[in-house]
């Protein structure tokens, strides 16, 4: 018989997480640790309970049950698994089964105290802890009464708990196996937890120690506040002392019970300064062996410090991997492209190089280091300038690393820096319409000669060609010509709200001076929408056929009904034109429009039931009308003022100035996008040809290889199976993640902080960007293929790409979690006059789906009403 049933806990490691589960591994490689002490003990493997569970009755039918019940049905699920659990536990323990655990007890001590306690194969993962989800029972004595708390830890990898968070992390039940550990019970005067690194800031640098007297139970369950010590550099540099009126204490015949301490000892700490420190030098020594930050929990008994788990830390955001030991300060690519949710390592390595500047990965998420223009005094203040007007709350956590005098060394000053002068005499481009028509044809050349060029390619020869694409990519973005009339369209807005406040009091004037500015692709896109709602609209057939659409094949379908031909032209036109967009779209493995065409059914939907025909003409008519109005009203106002006609002449050439280059802003990610959905063809169709040779065992596994990567495997036809799957978890893992506006190489995550005391109580605070005030329903939506918004709905969403403009079309309203100033969901809301306040943290869950709301648009903050 090849089952082993009970191992040394020394004899354990990481590599048998299946047969001991994570808690043992982890306990087994503890062990090893010079000078870390943990208590003596033994495993009791994913064998017996595999025996267990083939011996229990109709487990098999009731895991089926289980298998199939509603995630949300809370009754089912309770229901279920007390089934399970009454089922484990009655299940008497085989006797060859009981004879190996008494085996074991008689060597380590039959009359002696034992912890049992759960050690599930899914538990202190790197990517999910289970912390808490399975039992432990402490000071059980005799071999009758360990048999049965051995039973009872193999029934709880079904408490109501455990089963939720398994399928919270996507987790099958019938993938997860139990082992068991027994080990030898340590009587602590102290105990609690350590984190090798801060578990609120993510500081690596930083140790946090709970302390508490007796058992660490009290801590865990809550019963007391801990003591709470913080130890950076060797010292503890900050500490707070609780008072601590009870404790759990081991009873003399078995189990725990509740104590109250000593009146003049609740307030005394439970560990000195020298023992902190000394526990956390423990505590490193044990992140060094395991590779990453840990959470352990330890007791303090008269010889010295026993450690009892330690498991990683899960929750803390990764840090870029630099190789050198040197400080660093990132900004966050994800908060300024509006998609902060990971990303595939093909679409990670395809915007690196395709980007303007390096860029560093860490959680599935793109950074830029900063640290260099940060150093310099002559860029420092413009990199603050130009990001504190995007962003207020990148700026504000870059001040903070920046208030730290230590962090961010300051290299000698090199000479002048920051924003160049807006507008005047020393504007370097004329404001001329025709120099958007280049700069558009330009780039719309140079991707017909890609789509062109490609198509003879494959194999290697695609990979060489790629990489020279790249190149024209990059040289397309970076065309000084292009860079200048993006930064005209920003300089003038700058200048025209910076200066219509100063002389008239007027608060984002810039915001109606550029309703229905010329030239914008994004905004033209959501428009293009209503048209094709208004070929659709008159006939009821195909309205109804599209309200049934299941399956993206439902254009071909569309020919049959009366106007379907009709109807498929104009959506297919819309395709061909922005069928390389969609949610998330800087990363190239997200699936675009052309490929699954029925995310756009809803937003049409929306659009033939809100709208009147000839709505996009009208609306954009509207806009210009009132930008006119505005220009006029502002101008006439400077021309009463002391030295009014050249007040009035400079913010005519402004006003001209934006209207000419705000729209252009858009074009650059459109051009960047339809070059994606070219490369992205190419490589899906080598990916095809990669399965057909068996190489691959589905076309999008490319998407967890690297560009490099993928090339490798595309020469040599072999593929790593295993990092393939690796990948697949990793980036299930890093959903949930909350990516920092501002990372730091000592692992501090930094959201920033809005420094405002003009917003009433209760207000939700955020960027101002686009003016105006209205109320109404709010629709918290997370998935722009499940909008459905009536007429004077207000759009709430964590972040707004362009492929979300179909959308603002329909809306009265905008409030997001991320965003700036020149982001393209601001951009989009000043074209179609929605109030708009960005970069609200937290406002998908603060404010609920079809709560009344009101957006101050102009002031930049939300009420949520009665």
């Amino acid at each position: 018989m090849s089952e082993q049933y009970v191992r040394n806990l020394e004899e354990v490691d990481a590599t048998q997480i299946a047969a001991v589960g994570g808690k043992a591994a982890h306990l087994g490689g503890l062990s090893r640790i010079e000078g870390v002490r943990v208590p003596a003990g033994f495993c009791v493997t994913t064998d017996a309970f595999r025996r267990i569970m083939a011996e229990a009755p109709s487990i098999d039918e009731r895991l089926d049950q289980l298998s199939r019940a509603d995630p949300d049905d809370r009754e089912a699920i309770r229901t279920l698994s007390a089934q399970l659990r009454r089922t484990i536990e009655e299940t008497a323990v085989p006797g060859d089964l009981a004879a190996a655990i008494t085996r074991e007890l008689a060597r380590l001590g039959e009359q002696a105290a034992y912890a049992v306690r759960s050690s599930a194969t899914a538990e202190d993962l790197p990517t999910a802890s289970f912390a808490g989800q399975q039992d432990t029972y402490l000071n059980v004595m005799g071999t009758t009464e360990i048999l049965r708390h051995i039973s009872r830890c193999w029934a709880s990898l079904f408490t109501e708990r455990a089963v939720t968070y398994r399928r919270r992390n996507g987790i099958d039940d019938c993938t997860v196996h139990m082992a068991v550990v027994v080990q030898r019970m340590v009587f602590p005067q102290a105990a609690g937890i350590l984190f090798t690194a801060d578990p609120v800031t993510g500081n690596r640098k930083t140790a946090t120690v709970d302390a508490g007297f007796g058992l660490g139970e009290a801590l865990v369950s809550g019963l007391v506040n801990p003591d709470v010590f913080t130890v950076r550099h060797g010292e503890v540099v900050a500490k707070a002392i609780a008072a601590k009126q009870r404790a759990v204490q081991a009873l003399p015949a078995g189990g725990t019970r509740e104590v109250a301490i000593d009146a003049q000892r609740q307030e005394q700490p439970a560990l000195t300064d020298a023992q902190v420190v000394r526990l956390v030098q423990l505590g490193r020594r044990i992140e060094a062996h395991f590779g990453c930050p840990q959470d352990i929990e330890w007791c303090l008994a008269d010889d010295g410090f026993r450690i009892v788990q330690s498991r990683p830390i899960t929750t803390l955001f990764p840090i870029p991997d630099t190789g050198d030991q040197e400080n660093h300060v990132y900004v966050s690519v994800g908060h300024g492209q509006m998609m902060t949710d990971p990303m595939k390592p093909l679409g990670l390595s395809m915007w690196q190089l395709t980007a303007m500047v390096p860029m560093h990965e860490a959680g599935g998420r793109l950074f830029v280091d900063v640290t260099p223009r940060l150093a310099s005094p002559a860029t420092r203040a413009g990199l603050l300038d130009i990001i504190g007007r995007g962003d207020p709350l990148v700026r504000d956590a870059l001040e903070t690393v920046l208030d730290r005098d230590d962090f961010v060394p300051s290299l000698p000053d090199t000479g002048p820096g920051g924003r160049p002068p807006a507008g005047g005499a020393s504007a370097p481009i004329e404001n001329d319409p025709a120099v958007v028509t280049e700069l558009i044809e330009r780039s719309q050349v140079s991707v017909a000669a890609l789509e062109r060029d490609i198509r003879t390619k494959s194999g290697p020869a695609l990979f060489d060609f790629l990489l020279d694409a790249f190149e024209e990519h990059k040289r397309v973005l970076s065309d000084p010509l292009s860079m200048q009339a993006i930064m005209a369209g920003m300089e003038a807005t700058w200048w025209l709200n910076d200066k219509l406040q100063e002389w008239l009091g007027e608060k984002n004037a810039a915001d109606t001076l550029t309703l229905s500015a010329p030239d914008n692709v994004t905004s033209e896109m959501g428009l293009a929408l209503l048209d094709v709602a208004d070929v659709i609209r008159p006939y009821p057939g195909v309205v109804a056929f599209l309200q049934r659409v299941d399956g993206e094949d439902f254009l071909d379908d569309l020919a049959k009904l009366a106007g379907g031909t009709e109807a498929r032209d104009a959506i297919e036109a819309y395709l061909d034109r922005y069928g390389m967009r969609c949610v998330g779209e800087i990363d190239i493995t997200r699936p675009r429009w052309r490929e699954r065409p029925a995310t756009l059914v809803p937003v049409i939907l929306d659009n033939v039931r809100n709208f009147e025909p000839g709505a996009a003409e009208r609306r954009f008519e509207q806009g210009r009308q009132k930008a006119r109005e505005k220009e006029q009203d502002v101008l006439s106002r400077l021309r009463a003022l002391p030295d009014g006609d050249r007040k009035a002449d400079e913010t005519k050439r402004m006003i001209d100035r934006v209207r000419t280059f705000i729209g252009y802003r858009e074009y650059p990610k459109y051009g960047i996008v339809s070059r994606y959905f070219v490369y992205k063809q190419a490589l899906l169709e080598e990916a095809e040809r990669l399965v057909r040779a068996d190489v691959l065992a589905d076309r999008e596994d490319i998407f967890y290889l690297t560009f490099q990567e993928l090339h490798d495997v595309v020469r040599a036809h072999q593929v790593d199976d295993r990092l393939i799957e690796r990948r697949k978890d990793a980036f299930r893992s890093y959903h949930a993640l909350t990516p920092p506006r501002v990372l730091t190489s000592d692992g501090e995550a930094l959201t920033g902080a809005y420094r405002r005391d003009d917003v009433p109580a209760g207000a939700l605070v955020g960027l101002p960007v686009s003016a105006g005030t209205v109320e109404g329903r709010a629709r918290v939506i997370l998935d722009m293929a499940e909008a459905d918004l009536e007429a004077g709905d207000i759009l709430v969403t964590p972040f707004t790409d362009p492929s979300w403009s179909p959308l603002f079309v329909a809306a009265a309203g905008l409030v997001t979690e991320v965003g700036g100033l020149m982001t393209h969901g601001a951009v989009i809301a000043r074209e179609y006059g929605l109030p708009a306040v960005v970069g609200v943290e937290q406002a998908t869950r603060l404010i609920r789906d079809g709560q009344r709301i009101r957006v101050h648009g102009t002031d930049g903050y939300v009420e949520i009403l009665p």
